[in-house]
């Protein structure tokens, strides 16, 4: 993929730092405030800057793709997980969540796509709570036809109770490893 496609449009806030980063050993005054936050798109971790006078709230939406910007002055850095001050890490589930569940379709759509990796693992198998059994109730539920929701999947397979919360652990575990064998939804 070409990194132009990688880049984020809209962004959701984790944490907002109105005085800087707490480890930053600059005066208050030389501070500037900082928002740490997760892109929509690939799930990409974005250290940010806004512009003066703007307070973000966590959880907002924010735009932070190219052209006019009304809230965020530039995108400081790309972080790691292990970056993020407490308060997102904390955040970061509950953000993931509403995510997963907004754009419900993108995440249905990867139940009824998903693959054999080898001869031995699948695709879904890489969602904690997913083992032999519940795979094979999934690809047989889905022959019978697409899964329309989460709800759907829920009604049709038996033993898969929360799949969006499926999702946002594998994406959390995606962005906790750097160096996780398979990738599903992190870029």
């Amino acid at each position: 993929m070409a990194p132009d496609e990688e880049k984020e449009e809209y962004v959701l806030v984790l944490d907002y730092l109105p005085y800087g980063h707490p480890d930053d050993p600059r005066p208050v005054y030389q501070k500037k405030p900082i928002v740490h936050s997760i892109g929509e798109d690939h799930f990409v971790l974005l250290e940010l800057i806004p512009k003066e006078g703007v307070v973000l709230q966590t959880q907002e939406r924010v735009y932070v793709g190219e052209g006019d910007r009304k809230e965020i002055d530039h995108v400081k850095r790309r972080l790691k997980y292990d970056e993020l001050t407490h308060g997102a890490r904390i955040e970061l589930p509950y953000v993931l969540e509403k995510m997963v569940i907004d754009d419900g379709g993108r995440f249905v759509d990867f139940f009824n796509e998903a693959q054999p990796l080898t001869t031995r693992l699948h695709q879904l198998e890489l969602l904690t709570g997913i083992g032999k059994k519940l795979m094979w109730t999934l690809l047989d539920e889905r022959e019978k036809g697409r899964f329309t929701s989460f709800k759907d999947l829920r009604e049709r397979v038996k033993g898969l109770y929360h799949p969006e919360k499926l999702i946002v652990h594998r994406i959390v575990e995606e962005l906790r490893d750097e160096h996780i064998k398979y990738r599903i939804f992190v870029r």
